[in-house]
């Protein structure tokens, strides 16, 4: 792993500061839950997302590995991968699934480094697939990071994104409990009982009515309903806007897929043009 302690002080006097939620912490729990399918519903997302049955010859980077559940489902479809995160304890879990998968392996690299930090990035170079799923609206600056992985996108390769969806007054009342969570610990445990009938039971009943009783993705509904309560820096966007900026990157749109009016992220796959 490479390390870089002053990023490491900084992460850990934002989350003293209640500036940041420990995501890191909550992924290193989730790992207990972690199992083969959900490794292989992992692989399965970045399948049909990419519309790809392999990632044989293709370099992946995960710019925000947290669990490091992709960056693995990337790697046993065969793509070298790089990961990094922000979060310390988010690198530690994608150590720790190189250690239990890939012990070893020269063609997975996991760093600690910040999708804001452009002396990082210069020294990454390109790769074939850009992924970051819901990681860039958690920087505290996600205009700068969504114009960050431009350049980290090879030509012709391809960008997989997933950000917040903008719901007006209710994102807003999302941003202020999250900031509640993260300024006040004590209030956690109140937080998670006044919204686990919405966020876990509501949720689970719909996926249980649909045959679907684990979350998509191999992920966790009690885990994805912690980050999402505590999830600080909070941004949110509208679909076309993003759609909108990266045409202007030189970007098409391959796929988008909404949630609607409705709270989750919207997910975005590009193409990049490829050099003239």
């Amino acid at each position: 792993m490479l390390k870089d302690l002053s990023a490491t002080n900084q992460h850990r006097q934002e989350v003293q500061a209640g500036e940041r939620f420990e995501f890191g912490a909550n992924w290193s729990r989730f790992l207990r839950l972690l199992d083969d399918s959900r490794i292989q519903q992992a692989e399965e997302s970045l399948r049909s997302m990419l519309n790809v049955a392999t990632l044989s010859g293709m370099r992946f980077l995960d710019a925000g590995s947290g669990s490091g559940l992709f960056s693995l489902a990337a790697r046993r479809l065969g793509a070298t991968v790089y990961s990094f995160d922000y979060d310390p304890r988010s690198v530690a879990c994608t150590e720790e699934l190189k250690r239990r998968y890939f012990p070893g392996d020269a063609q997975w690299v996991v760093a600690a480094g910040s999708v804001l930090d452009p002396a990082f990035l210069s020294g990454l170079g390109q790769y074939d697939i850009v992924y970051s799923w819901g990681v860039l609206h958690h920087t505290g600056n996600m205009r700068a990071a969504l114009q960050n992985v431009v350049s980290l996108v090879a030509p012709a390769g391809k960008l997989f994104i997933a950000l917040y969806n903008d719901q007006g007054w209710i994102s807003k009342y999302w941003s202020f409990i999250k900031r509640q969570y993260n300024l006040r610990p004590a209030t956690r445990p109140l937080l998670i009982l006044a919204h686990a009938p919405y966020l876990l039971l509501g949720r689970f009943v719909v996926r249980a009515l649909k045959g679907k009783v684990r979350e998509a993705r191999g992920m966790s509904l009690y885990y994805d309903m912690v980050d999402w309560l505590g999830g600080w820096p909070f941004e949110v966007s509208r679909p076309a806007d993003i759609v909108d900026l990266y045409a202007s990157r030189g970007f098409t749109t391959r796929r988008l897929i909404t949630v609607g009016s409705r709270l989750g992220c919207n997910e975005f796959v590009f193409d990049k043009q490829s050099a003239s």
